[in-house]
């Protein structure tokens, strides 16, 4: 890894078994070196075996999937209270001032209180814990696109709940004395509930203590030998040590100020910009709620095509990057605010199309950690913790509802947002190439004192 076009993504061959077949063989159908068409959109390792594709295939249908719909009831849960905002509640609770930032103030405030600090010592939070369950089991040329199609879901979590409430409101409002905003709530409950109990059963820990019912012990043993492979450690016994190894690199402070700005860039998750605007033009309800899903599947396209440019180019810093830019033109349009509509309507769609540099900052995350477990699971909980603890307080300042939907004081302080975590992903970037460096040249003059010493011992024979 000595630049910045790393070689984070390169995929070790793994020992075919007798009789197994690679995936160069299966692609090429007898012409040599020919690259099938998908591999630019998809990981494709000509080395990889049968066996290996078939036990990747296997971990996208059961951990992939289910940490996806668990993301997806979360943010399904979290995008109703928006929703239910801009379609009745406001009035009916008479949220006249401030109270919409309150709730999630409350909420956030819990979210953080709740352990998250110390989820790499129990592993317990869904979000950071997702992605420890993600580095811990794919390969670099694969954690991107895994990474951003698990945090996706909430994409697809934004777009279903808008439909959800325009269905509810046009069908269930007034139903056994139940406001249609009020319905939204107890469907999110009934959707909720079977996937949680599927996660129960598919989440598989990690490969080192996996029992899950779907991977054999040949599943397990491929698994551990490709985190070997890249050199992720697996888990190690916990120690007061762990605390000095994290707390003396740079790795844990840089990162959570990475992530601090990250999760800061914007308004809080129910102060939603574009439905607030549309409510003040006097949109009907059912618009106010479909519209906005447009701007999910904005997040949802440039999340995925960003994560297949990561893993393609092997290069997050890069791609992070492009993602932060296309944020400060979406927040400078709106702070500028008087432009023409159609610019207007552009730049609140283009906001979610920097959401992908957050998923894509775990996976990166989860690279600079690997060679230490423990350090990788605390990094990522701290993170996230320190991103909500300034999350609880910050929106409220920069974004409160009653600037609605102006938000001039809320969309400058994005545009410098953004610009700053910019700046702090080439910080990263530099350090970690620094690191990087430094590590190749211990390794290089380690070889050499072993060759040294082994002619040593060959003279004095």
């Amino acid at each position: 890894m000595l630049d910045g076009k790393v070689n984070y993504g390169s995929v070790d061959p793994v020992p075919a078994k007798s009789g197994a077949t690679s995936e160069s063989s299966i692609t090429n159908s007898g012409k040599e070196n020919k690259v099938p068409w998908w591999s630019y959109i998809w990981d494709y390792d000509p080395t990889r075996t049968h066996t290996e594709r078939k036990f990747i295939q296997k971990l996208d249908l059961s951990l992939l999937t289910i940490l996806s719909l668990g993301y997806f009831i979360k943010n399904l849960d979290q995008t109703n209270i928006s929703n239910a905002y801009v379609s009745g509640m406001k009035e009916d609770l008479k949220m006249n001032a401030n109270q919409i930032n309150l709730i999630d103030v409350a909420w956030t405030t819990g979210y953080v209180i709740a352990i998250r600090f110390f989820v790499g010592l129990v592993e317990s939070i869904f979000y950071p814990a997702a992605h420890f369950l993600i580095g811990s089991w794919y390969k670099p040329s694969e954690l991107g696109k895994r990474a951003c199609i698990f945090h996706a879901s909430s994409a697809a979590a934004s777009m279903f709940s808008g439909y959800l409430q325009a269905a509810v409101y046009k069908g269930l409002n007034g139903t056994l004395g139940k406001a249609g905003w009020q319905w939204l709530f107890i469907m999110d409950g009934i959707i909720s509930a079977p996937i949680c109990l599927a996660g129960f059963f598919l989440i598989p820990d990690l490969p080192e203590n996996t029992r899950a019912f779907y991977l054999r012990q040949e599943d397990g043993d491929l698994a551990r030998k490709r985190m070997d492979d890249i050199g992720r450690a697996p888990r190690q016994k916990l120690g007061w040590s762990i605390l000095k190894r994290v707390f003396t690199r740079w790795h844990v402070w840089v990162l959570a100020v990475l992530y601090i700005i990250f999760i800061n860039t914007g308004p809080s998750s129910s102060v939603q910009p574009l439905a607030l605007w549309l409510k003040a033009k006097k949109y009907p309800v059912s618009q106010i709620n479909i519209i906005p899903t447009g701007q999910s599947a904005v997040q949802l396209v440039t999340t995925v095509g960003f994560a297949i440019l990561s893993d393609y180019w092997r290069n997050r810093a890069l791609v992070m990057a492009i993602a932060t830019s296309l944020g400060f033109l979406s927040y400078l349009l709106l702070a500028i605010w008087t432009i023409p509509i159609g610019l207007q309507w552009f730049a609140y769609f283009l906001t979610r199309a920097a959401v992908a540099y957050g998923p894509l900052s775990m996976s990166w995350a989860n690279e600079i950690c690997g060679s230490d477990a423990e350090e990788r699971a605390l990094v990522l909980g701290i993170m996230n913790a320190s991103g909500y603890a300034f999350n609880a307080w910050l929106p409220l300042l920069t974004y409160p509802a009653k600037q609605a939907p102006r938000f001039r004081k809320g969309f400058i302080f994005s545009t410098g947002a953004y610009a700053v975590q910019g700046l702090w992903t080439g910080v990263v970037w530099w350090l970690w190439r620094w690191e990087s460096r430094k590590e190749q040249k211990k390794g290089r003059e380690s070889e050499v004192d072993e060759v040294e010493e082994a002619r040593g011992e060959e003279l004095s024979r």
